[in-house]
This record gives structure tokens, sequence and C-alpha cells, in this order.
């Protein structure tokens, strides 16, 4: 039982690795979403005890299974659930921006748009040494 849930945790972390490592940002989030549940499944499994509904008054001398696995299996997968929805609405935000949710491309035009700003920001042709406005106005200051 131990060794096949193991490799079910190896199976789900491993496929979520590889959807990590795509550029499709749709895959990205569906790959954190694999992670964090092979995280949820391998806490499961860490704190797998055979006994009774932890249930006060246990019956006789019956041992109770730990309860806090569970607990924080639920908190693992209610943070997810949380990460998962901030990822999509921030992809949404990218796809209605770029039309795209391929990573290079949304890549490539902040690049672009991040040229055209610098270039706004530079004048096209570049005043000589002591012409222009200032020059002159620090001329008539010195006189």
């Amino acid at each position: 039982m131990i060794l096949a849930i193991s490799l079910v945790v190896a199976i789900v972390f491993g496929s979520g690795a590889y959807l990590m490592l795509q550029r499709d940002l749709l895959r990205m989030v569906v790959g954190v979403v694999l992670i964090s549940n092979s995280s949820a499944l391998f806490i499961v499994a860490a704190g797998l005890t055979e006994g009774v509904v932890p249930i006060l008054p246990l019956p006789g001398n019956a041992q109770a299974s730990d309860p806090l696995v569970q607990a924080m299996a639920l908190t693992a997968i209610i943070i997810t659930s949380s990460v998962t929805a901030l990822l999509l609405s921030l992809v949404y935000r990218l796809y209605t921006s770029h039309k795209t949710v391929d990573l290079e491309a949304i890549s490539e035009a902040e690049f672009r748009e991040a040229e055209a700003l610098e270039n706004e920001d530079h004048p096209k042709s570049e005043q000589e040494p002591g012409k222009g406005p200032a020059a002159e106005e620090l001329e008539e200051r010195t006189r």
C-alpha cells in the first residue's frame, strides 16, 4: 500500500514538474495544481495510521488515527485553490492584453513595448553640448 501511494505521489509530482517547464501559461497553472495536490497526498500518506475515528471517548484501549494530518491536508487544498484562482485571473489578464498565453510571445511583446517607451523618453537627435535652451539660460545667469 505504501509503495502504491509513493508511486502515485511521484507520478503526480513528476507530471506537475513537467507541465511547469512548458511555455503555455495554462499548462503552468495545471502544473502548480498537480504539485500542490501531490504535496497534499504526501501529507496524507505520511500520516497513515489505522485506528478508530478520533472522537472522544474512545472505546476500550482503541488507538485513534491522527486528525492533524487531515487538517493539514485540508489546509493545503484550500491554499491550493486560492493560489489557482489567483493564477488563473493573472493568466486571463495577460490573455486579454496580449491575445496569447505563450510565455515567449508575451515576453517579446513586453520587450517591444519597453523599447518603444525607452525611445519616447530620448530625443531623436541629440543636441550639441553648449547649445540649446539650458545653455542659453546658464549663459544669462552668469552675466
